[in-house]
């Protein structure tokens, strides 16, 4: 059985206020080297920086930094777990980018017919596509690791009559 999703909003509480800072300061970086490249070489070229995760650094190192100081709390070391719940993000990240795509794709196709309409499109197909990368790579995993768990049960010989 997986657990739901859900959304806590006491994760907030757990930063510390120049994290956010450092997240601000981050993303409006990004945002400059976007705006930046865009005057420099055109829109075309810009806009495929837009797709950029302008916090995912920022917030990779901080949610690994958050898990293992709360496992310290707990008198463990944390790192390995640190270094999953990163790594679960920058998944979450690609797959988020897929839709993104599909977001570009579709919304450069529609957009000459009718703007607002684009934006319904692409936002629909964004959500399509994300959730459907996250239920593939699901059971990506779930197939990837059956097969783990059946080397680790004691082979049981059967006999079968002739």
């Amino acid at each position: 059985m997986s657990t739901p999703i859900k959304i806590s909003p006491s994760s907030l509480r757990e930063g510390r206020w120049y994290e956010y800072v450092v997240r601000f300061v981050l993303g409006g970086a990004a945002t400059v080297f976007t705006g930046l490249v865009s005057t420099w070489y055109g829109a075309s070229i810009g806009g495929l920086f837009l797709a950029l995760p302008a916090i995912f650094c920022a917030s990779a190192t901080l949610i690994e930094k958050h898990e293992i100081r709360r496992m310290r709390e707990a008198g463990l070391d944390g790192t390995r777990r640190g270094r999953h719940a990163a790594a679960l993000d920058a998944a979450g990240a690609a797959l988020g980018a897929l839709g993104m795509l599909a977001f570009a794709g579709l919304f450069s196709l529609l957009v000459q017919q009718s703007v607002a309409g684009a934006f319904a499109g692409a936002s629909l197909a964004w959500l399509a596509v994300s959730v459907a990368a996250w239920f593939a790579r699901r059971k990506a995993r779930l197939s990837r690791s059956s097969p783990a768990r059946a080397k680790s049960r004691p082979a049981i010989k059967r006999s079968r009559p002739f």
